[in-house]
């Protein structure tokens, strides 16, 4: 049986930290499925159809690397929801400091008192990823700062394009 991790949220922008979830999620499973959550009461920077193509474009090889297929969907709804519909084995979040712990774990434990099958593995964050965030590249790249260093080429082709027509 094919091992499938769920990695959900908002990815506005993709980053580099991400990417760094998704190699390492890449490395414990067969087919890694990335969500790209749509809340209708949030505007975002990016559209979910942008959002979902910059991280096709820039999560597919990361994960090839790593010996894994890489989906990727819009979902809206929950995100346990969503990794059951997607098949996930289990469901992967990414921890970059222990306000993130904090979070991630009481929403890892009212997935599983929703979905007991799917566990959350927690995936710390690579030394050099850890203090990336998307609103700071949000807020980086509209005040004209190059965000070269957080994000993949994609995204930061991406992102001058969307500050240069406001």
């Amino acid at each position: 049986m094919p091992r499938i991790a769920f990695y959900s949220g908002s990815f506005d922008p993709p980053t580099n930290g991400h990417l760094d979830v998704v190699a390492r999620a890449a490395a414990l499973c067969d087919r890694i499925v990335v969500g790209v959550g749509a809340n209708p009461s949030k505007a975002g920077l990016f559209s979910t159809d942008e959002r979902l193509a910059l991280l096709r474009a820039a999560a597919a090889p990361v994960a090839a690397r790593a010996g894994a297929a890489l989906d990727a969907l819009v979902f809206s709804g929950l995100a346990v929801e969503a990794a059951r519909s997607a098949g996930a084995s289990l469901i992967v979040r990414g921890l970059r400091d222990g306000s993130d712990f904090d979070f991630e774990m009481q929403m890892a434990g009212m997935n599983g008192a929703m979905a007991p099958e799917i566990p959350t593995v927690f995936l710390p964050a690579s030394p050099g990823v850890r203090h990336i965030s998307a609103t700071l590249v949000r807020q980086i790249a509209g005040l004209g700062g190059d965000v070269g260093a957080f994000a993949p080429p994609n995204v930061v082709a991406a992102l001058a394009a969307k500050f240069a027509r406001r």
